[in-house]
């Protein structure tokens, strides 16, 4: 199995979306059909811990969604998630539980796991992002490449063809973007991992390392 993979980069008992994405061995195979998800998973959500508002959009009735955010279908907010002011939710969004999209956010197709922080300023596009993963401040994942061109994964063993023309980045569990960095368009990130502050990130950085600019990536220590 490749660092790449689904079953590599993420903890799928932390989402609405587990028994999906095992159904793929590339986490962006999933981009496609995220609306759909969402839809399938809204219809059989309780009644008693979700309301439903809008079209397609459901709540957790103890999450935090500010009177100044917006959120478009098909989107799910899950359990005690907070949405605060002037977060931009653009539709294809399932956040999960006890996560936070903060002020001045935008969302569009994508799948956050449980306890994800987007808390400042972020826009986050066509893109995964696993358990625990945080951005910080004014970090955002750039979705389409400048020369228009479907974007390919460069993985160490060579490029991996998507067909998408719109594909952010794929963060595995518990990494850590420093403020101010841009996710490239097929940007995959390992669990655990590190991101400097103002950092240009692209293509595969392996999991349970500090990312310090390309081509300086060093492995973690172990704590004592």
């Amino acid at each position: 199995m490749e660092a790449w993979e689904v079953k590599e980069l993420y903890s799928l008992e932390h989402t609405l979306a587990g028994a999906f994405l095992e159904g793929f061995q590339y986490p962006w195979e999933a981009l496609e059909k995220i609306g759909d998800l969402i839809r399938a998973l809204g219809a059989k959500l309780d009644p008693e811990e979700y309301e439903k508002k809008g079209e397609d959009v459901w709540i957790a009735k103890d999450a935090v969604v500010f009177p100044s955010a917006y959120v478009k279908g098909p989107a799910i907010i899950g359990r005690r998630t907070e949405v605060r002011h002037g977060a931009f939710i653009r539709g294809n969004a399932l956040v999960g539980d006890d996560a936070v999209v903060g002020n001045s956010t935008e969302l569009k197709n994508v799948i956050l796991f449980d306890r994800v922080q987007v808390p400042h300023y972020n826009y986050v596009g066509d893109s995964i992002l696993g358990y625990r993963a945080h951005m910080g401040a004014g970090s955002i994942t750039s979705n389409v490449k400048s020369d228009k061109t479907p974007v390919v994964v460069k993985t160490p063993k060579g490029d991996l063809a998507t067909g998408r023309k719109k594909f952010g980045a794929m963060l595995g569990d518990g990494v850590e973007v420093g403020c101010g960095t841009i996710l490239n368009p097929g940007s995959v990130v390992g669990p655990w991992t590190n991101i400097y502050p103002l950092s240009m990130v692209r293509g595969c950085v392996p999991g349970h390392s500090v990312y310090k600019k390309q081509g300086e990536v060093a492995e973690k220590r172990e704590e004592a």
